[in-house]
């Protein structure tokens, strides 16, 4: 395992994310196996992967969540973070851009461009970070790594250039021919050696060479006038170019190889350290005072001031909090003090360790460049900023997370499970920043995320973490109870137990009173109900209206005015007017043309135009309402109207209907009347509830 620092030329900070099953963790398992890194290579079909150790993702033998390593190539330590593909842990793949200079985008050879990749690849274009694409798994069967290429090029660009092409396919794919240098590599008894190139790939080598020349040319005026004037490139002022324009995020080359067999891999390496930049290669970096807004640049340095990112956090029950940092300028040290700008707090900071998969190692400082953690800070979370000091005050922008949208109402599984929740939710949506948890309009606690697979990992780390076991449900609609007409309703309450009794007597005039919520009034005349009874007549209009009457939701947007009523001497008293006003509230109510209403939320759905007429469709079925479409970068956009009962489960139903590629945001409108025949089975569905509680 790499220990000793090195200077920034000599690092290489890289991400590693593609879609789901493209072969990341496999691939960085290699690298790490070839450079001696590590001396078993993992697996991940039987879960023995150094980077795949979370019990979870042994289970499911995928990665949930990014994982940091490094390894040393010819003097270069090249620092890898892997990511999960799956759409439902997005949020660590953001994390692990914010901690890399560069990524490593896998495809499938045997497959199509897909959701996973294209979010990952908008993700380095919106982050500005320079990228390699390795097209893994060319010894599949039904691989075609030339199509592969093809296909990203039409995807995403003819900056997309080919620098391998490969020799052969599925069974027979045995190596590649480096485009640059005009170079073949070929497997032969478990090792790679350079052999003749194949006469029969002339023509392809010669035209991938002119689209890598075509995309790369631009970075160099005079690579480009060479091109343009038809004169010979020499494979130096290739190599040159290519690495000058990937550097400059205008080219991303394109390897061939499979993480398996070793093909592929070692030339992967040396593209990582000769094209892809170090830290010393990104020029100045741009922080803004929290406070004031201004703005200051930086360029990283070891002996600069002191400016580290918090990509991740991770809580253990063990542990603690564990920290994720990338200092990006100067020197964090251990034992010491750091100024989370971000938060404007102090923060003491214990020992510093270096990570490498599962295992970690003590260091006493992190410099420039380097990625590290650090345990039990107090203040510190995901997106923070540490710097030296107050004075230097300046943090940078904050990470962008995807929004959840997948709601589950949650309990605890048994009254221990109780006991140990809130703590235990509170420990998890640290380490998730892509779940929520909130508190529904109709008293549910309710747990927001990014799909039912997010939901399921989340429900398996509480109880593993924290030892609290939750179960989850469809959340309940928070539906309203209204009434569209007015009467004038009696209520009396009436009770002899031997002594003093009880005794209320009210007349309630009640009235629609849209948007206005719950108001009382009294209108006596004549003394017939004493003023000291007025607040239980209230009481009891107030928690009649909070129960509901039609099915159980609560009652609004109407006014009540006592008007009349009646009293004894000695039986009545504020209880027995609460109780007849409840009387009185409950039979008026269903005079008054009662109305159960829904929410209403304002959706807006972003997917490719291909999928609008499934999508529209689908709305329909969902009762929703088109308001407009538009286009925006790229994508159709549809806002509509959608009852929120029809949306508990679209964040699921969208991915399927849109192969992973819609999205949506969702935000209350409105209130209106539930269609009879839903509203019919809401109220019936009460009723049979209370009969089973009564019995």
């Amino acid at each position: 395992m790499p220990t000793k620092s090195v200077d920034l030329p000599h690092l290489r900070s890289v991400v590693v994310a593609a879609h789901a099953g493209a072969g990341k963790t496999t691939l960085c398992e290699r690298l790490l196996f070839d450079a001696g890194a590590i001396t078993r290579l993992g697996r991940v079909d039987d879960g023995s992967t150094s980077l795949d150790y979370e019990p979870e993702e042994q289970k499911r033998r995928q990665s949930l969540s990014l994982a940091v390593t490094s390894l040393d190539h010819e003097g270069t330590r090249i620092q890898l973070v892997d990511t999960p593909g799956y759409a439902d842990f997005a949020a660590e793949v953001v994390e692990g851009f914010a901690a890399a200079d560069a990524a490593v985008l896998l495809m499938d050879a045997s497959g199509n461009v897909e959701a996973g990749l294209e979010s990952t690849v908008s993700l380095a274009r919106r982050t500005g970070r320079p990228a390699l694409f390795f097209v893994n798994k060319c010894d599949r069967e039904n691989a075609n790594p030339g199509s592969t290429i093809d296909k990203l090029r039409a995807a995403f660009g003819q900056k997309i250039a080919p620098l391998h092409v490969a020799i052969g396919s599925g069974e027979s794919f045995t190596g590649f021919v480096d485009v640059i240098h005009r170079k073949a590599y070929q497997l032969q008894g478990g090792k790679e050696v350079e052999v003749p190139v194949p006469a029969g790939l002339a023509g392809e080598i010669a035209a991938r060479r002119d689209q890598l020349i075509e995309a790369a040319s631009e970075a160099d005026d005079d690579v480009m006038a060479k091109y343009l004037e038809g004169e010979e490139i020499t494979d130096p002022e290739l190599a040159a170019c290519v690495k000058k324009a990937v550097r400059a995020g205008m080219v991303a080359p394109v390897l061939v190889g499979s993480a398996s067999k070793d093909i592929g891999v070692r030339a992967l390496t040396d593209a990582i350290v000769r094209y892809l930049p170090s830290p010393a290669d990104l020029g100045e970096i741009l922080l803004t005072d929290p406070k004031s807004g201004k703005e200051t640049r930086i360029v990283p340095d070891t002996a600069g001031p002191l400016v580290a990112r918090v990509f991740k956090t991770t809580a253990d029950p063990f542990v603690g909090r564990l920290t994720y940092i990338r200092v990006l300028s100067g020197t964090l040290q251990g034992q010491a003090h750091a100024w989370n700008s971000t938060r404007a707090e102090d923060e003491r900071l214990g020992q510093l360790l270096l990570l490498h998969g599962k295992d970690q190692e003590t260091v006493g400082q992190l410099h420039a460049g380097e990625i590290g953690a650090v345990a039990k800070l107090t203040v510190t979370g995901t997106g923070d900023t540490l710097t030296s000091s107050r004075e230097n005050s300046y943090a940078l922008p904050p990470l962008e997370f995807p929004v959840p949208t997948l709601q589950v109402a949650i309990e605890p599984q048994t009254k221990a499970d109780l006991d140990k929740m809130g703590s235990a939710l509170q420990r998890m949506l640290e380490e998730e920043p892509s779940a929520r948890v909130i508190r529904s309009e109709t008293g549910e606690q309710v747990l927001v995320a990014m799909g039912d697979a997010h939901i399921a990992v989340l429900g398996e780390r509480l109880k593993r973490k924290f030892g609290a076991a939750i179960v989850t449900a469809i959340p309940k609609v928070p539906y309203k109870e209204t009434i569209r007409g007015k009467t004038q309703s009696h209520g009396r309450y009436k009770k002899q137990t031997g002594g003093h009794g009880m005794f209320g007597d009210v007349w309630l005039e009640i009235e629609p009173n849209p948007g206005g919520g719950v108001v009382f009034a009294e209108h006596v005349v004549g003394g017939t109900v004493p003023k000291n009874f007025f607040p239980g007549v209230e009481k009891g209009v107030r928690e009649t209206a909070a129960e509901g009457v039609l099915a159980g939701y609560p009652l609004s947007d109407f006014k009540a005015t006592l008007y009349d009523g009646s009293f004894h001497a000695v039986d009545s008293n504020e209880l027995s007017f609460k109780l007849a006003a409840r009387l009185a509230l409950k039979s008026g109510v269903l005079e008054c043309k009662p109305a159960l209403m829904e929410p209403i939320m304002t959706v807006e759905i972003r997917i490719p135009e291909a999928y609008m007429g499934d999508v529209n469709r689908d709305l329909n079925g969902r009762r929703g309402h088109v308001l407009g479409m538009d286009t925006k970068d790229g994508y159709q956009v549809i806002t509509a109207q959608v009852p929120q009962a029809e949306l508990f489960t679209y964040a699921t139903e969208l991915r399927s209907l849109t192969a992973g590629r819609g999205t949506f945001t969702a935000t209350l409108d409105h209130y209106q009347d539930v269609p009879s025949h839903i509203a019919e089975k809401v109220i019936e569905e009460h009723r049979k509830a209370h009969e089973n509680e009564e019995h």
